[in-house]
């Protein structure tokens, strides 16, 4: 007798589930999936607390020489870094091989904002990790990102 249509994909979506369940075994992948949520949510809060200040006034963090250079002032600068935090969170949202690129590349610019500071070394070295960890979640989404 014939099967009917549903059995084969039932079969299909039974051998995907399995399939899942097995990646979650493995150490790297769930490396990758916890850097994953994390890149996306970070960025993303970060950027929209550039226009709340509910986590901290984002503002003392850029640094005057970088502040001085923009036409739109320092505040409106944070505006404008608040903005593309939250397109590079969604951009490692839907594509983490480049996205994370993107924001690794992101936390470096910080790293150098924060180095003209005196008194903000401590927040350069975290945010430095801070990209190590991006760096990570790039290489392993030419893995896992399928």
């Amino acid at each position: 007798m014939a099967q009917p249509f549903t059995a084969g994909a039932e079969g299909a979506f039974a051998h995907r589930a399995e399939a899942t369940s097995e990646l979650w075994k493995i150490p790297a992948y769930q490396a990758y999936r916890i850097l994953h949520v994390a890149f996306v949510i970070a960025p993303i809060l970060a950027g929209i607390d550039k226009f709340l200040h509910w986590l901290t006034n984002w503002d003392m963090y850029l640094a005057p020489a970088i502040a001085s250079l923009s036409p739109i002032g320092g505040h409106g600068l944070m505006l404008v870094v608040g903005v593309i935090e939250i397109i590079a969170g969604a951009i490692v949202a839907f594509r983490p091989r480049i996205g994370a690129y993107i924001v690794m590349a992101w936390l470096l610019a910080i790293v150098v904002n924060l180095l003209l500071i005196p008194g903000y070394f401590d927040i350069a070295l975290r945010d430095f990790g801070l990209a190590l960890g991006a760096l990570a979640l790039a290489r392993l989404s030419a893995l896992y990102d399928r």
